[in-house]
């Protein structure tokens, strides 16, 4: 019974015969094997109250508003009838406990002050019967302590199962909370784990990155030496052997720039942190790759929250890391323009108080099977490119005991939302 009559909680639609319902109408049926029998009103009326108690649950989940005082009202005009069809005087009639049916709904359904409302209500529909017996009978002190009796349980049963129903939903709630708290626990820890496998992956890449570079820069220095000789010698004895000498200069020119990204990747990153406002670094980020951008038209939308905190951070890699994720966002757009907003505000993650910084451009954005190794590197969505970058600001950011992550946009450009933590003193030295 209890469980049909909590609409708080999340309830599904019943699903075959409930045995509580079952139940309910055995119950109805023994008052109805009872005397009087042959009253065909009573009957009508315990199969009445049967339906709505059988319907009960399905009336509240698709009406919650009016459903729980619509089945009270009615339950209560049904007891009422009841009520006169089964005594000379209704007010004696041994079937008066039918008003706990409306009465212990209203206490399921409603909080204190609605069940002693309600309670009120049906304890006046039953005294109603009061008045055409006081026409032929004289109302004596016992018959009015007995009718108090009556009407004062009514109203201690209706506040014991209110009690017993608010103190489940208090206690339903706390499990909920707890449940909810729970989840997001779990879901901390897997982006915690996630994020403790990409480091060990990332440490490993950059010792064999660090140890490739330096093996393939002394060799390259060999040949772009060699080239820049060749080239000065046959410049004016063989043109077509000199220019093929600059190509070699120039692509090895590309091939050390490419090393040099490997390096910055492979060695550890040494901060120099102070604090500072962390829109200043944002604009200046901007304000550079919009200075140098040749495509087509995008506009930047600012939503900077106020009373910042300052962060300590180190200002040139966190802007080499803001000039990153700008030029990608930009490039992103570079078939037809766009948009990119730039949200910055207080934020809370992990415990920590902080300033969240959320970069949407309104670009391609990234597939799903790219989403999860975005900050892996050697991992790219453009056509050319070794997928540095992103690897690069992740390792910024973590240097700096944030976080980045690639939000789900479905399909609606990317987002890349970075948390820095808030502290108020700036570190001291190196690290």
């Amino acid at each position: 019974m209890f469980r049909d009559f909590i609409p708080q909680m999340s309830e599904e639609k019943h699903r075959g015969i409930d045995w509580l319902d079952v139940l309910w109408l055995l119950i109805l049926l023994g008052l109805a094997l009872v005397p009087p029998i042959r009253e065909l009103h009573k009957q009508l009326t315990l199969l009445a109250i049967g339906i709505v108690q059988w319907l009960e649950s399905r009336v509240i989940t698709r009406w919650p508003t009016y459903g729980p005082s619509s089945v009270v009202f009615i339950k209560i005009v049904l007891a009422t009838l009841l009520i006169n069809h089964t005594g000379e005087i209704g007010i004696n009639s041994s079937y008066y406990p039918i008003y706990y049916i409306p009465i212990v709904s209203a206490a399921l359904h409603f909080g204190t002050w609605g069940t002693l409302l309600w309670t009120f209500l049906a304890s006046s529909a039953y005294c109603a019967y009061l008045y055409p017996a006081l026409q032929e009978y004289e109302l004596t002190p016992q018959g009015a302590a007995q009718l108090a009796i009556r009407i004062l349980f009514f109203f201690l049963a209706a506040m014991l199962v209110n009690r017993f129903t608010l103190e489940n939903r208090r206690q339903t709630a706390k499990i909920q909370q707890v449940a909810e708290q729970l989840t997001n626990t779990n879901r901390e820890l897997e982006r915690a784990q996630a994020e403790a496998r990409r480091s060990e992956r990332l440490a490993a890449l950059g010792h064999l990155s660090a140890g490739l570079a330096h093996e393939i820069r002394n060799p390259l220095g060999v040949i772009k030496g060699s080239a820049e000789m060749l080239h000065q010698k046959l410049e004016g004895s063989n043109p077509l052997a000199s220019e093929l000498a600059g190509y070699i200069s120039s692509e090895v020119n590309r091939a050390s720039a490419l090393v040099s990204r490997f390096l910055d990747f492979a060695r550890p990153l040494r901060t120099e942190t102070r604090l500072v406002q962390v829109t200043a670094l944002l604009d200046q980020a901007i304000n550079f790759v919009d200075a140098q951008w040749q495509g087509p038209k995008i506009s930047v939308k600012r939503q900077y929250g106020n009373d910042l905190p300052l962060l300590a951070l180190d200002e040139k890699l966190s802007e080499q890391a803001f000039l990153n994720l700008v030029q990608n966002a930009y490039e992103a757009m570079d078939a037809t323009g766009g948009s990119l907003n730039v949200q910055v505000s207080t934020a809370r993650s992990n415990g920590c108080n902080g300033v969240e910084i959320r970069l949407l451009d309104t670009g391609p954005g990234v597939s799903a099977e790219m989403r999860d190794q975005i900050f892996n590197p050697f991992v790219t969505t453009k056509k050319t490119g070794v997928g540095l970058g992103l690897s690069i600001v992740s390792k910024i950011v973590d240097e700096h005991h944030g976080t980045i992550r690639l939000e789900n946009t479905d399909g609606m450009g990317a987002s890349f939302v970075i948390f820095f933590p808030a502290e108020s003193v700036a570190p001291q030295g190196n690290r």
